[in-house]
């Protein structure tokens, strides 16, 4: 291998970007390190807890796309690295971090990916899943009140004033920046199945470099 296959999944937040990611890390189990973008949002440690809260996430700013960057580039020269962990219900990053070992291919996923023009040149393939609306914000009620102990109300308060008009400036836009679109995420294997097999073929021709 002269480098490990990068592999962006990108997609509004609830679209079913991370069940993607995950079955493209099912099928190269331990080929694959996984890296979430979620994983990189800024730490916040000198701000109070009511000063974090009232973090825009949904913007490019909130994530260190810098320190991802780096950590795609260490990978891809084949040297482990120390992923963040980012605490959600502090709003800030843990002490904590997690190592990762490099593999010959990296799966990048997050909302906002597509949008950061290093981390798309770094990308092999670049992938963009495309849900309706009213089924995302289903799902990201969902996971919010059961992950991470949000109130409705506060999950409708924040997609209204934040990740919607966010959505809609910087998540959407970025769609045209990808290889393959999806539509309806996890579920179509279709989709899937031709995004593994094109995949292999880098892998392939990447081994006979």
């Amino acid at each position: 291998m002269t480098r490990p296959v990068v592999i962006g999944v990108a997609g509004g937040t609830g679209s079913g970007k991370t069940t993607v990611a995950k079955k493209l890390v099912q099928q190269f189990a331990e080929s694959v390190v996984y890296l979430e973008q979620d994983s990189y949002y800024k730490d916040q440690s000198h701000l109070t807890l009511e000063e974090r809260k009232k973090t825009n996430y949904d913007h490019p700013l909130a994530f260190d796309n810098d320190l991802l960057y780096s950590h795609i580039q260490q990978l891809l020269n084949y040297c482990p690295i120390e992923k963040p962990i980012y605490d959600y219900k502090l709003h800030t990053r843990a002490k904590e971090t997690v190592v990762l070992n490099p593999r010959d291919v990296i799966i990048l996923e997050g909302i906002l990916i597509l949008d950061d023009e290093r981390l798309r040149s770094l990308m092999d393939i670049k992938v963009f899943v495309d849900t309706d609306a009213d089924v995302r914000i289903l799902r990201r009620i969902e996971r919010d009140i059961q992950e991470r102990g949000r109130t409705f109300e506060s999950v409708m308060e924040q997609y209204l004033n934040v990740v919607r008009p966010m959505h809609l400036q910087f998540v959407e836009p970025s769609k045209r920046y990808a290889d393959l679109i999806i539509p309806e995420g996890g579920h179509n294997q279709v989709a899937i199945n031709l995004l593994i097999n094109q995949i292999r073929t880098f892998l392939r021709i990447a081994d006979t470099i």
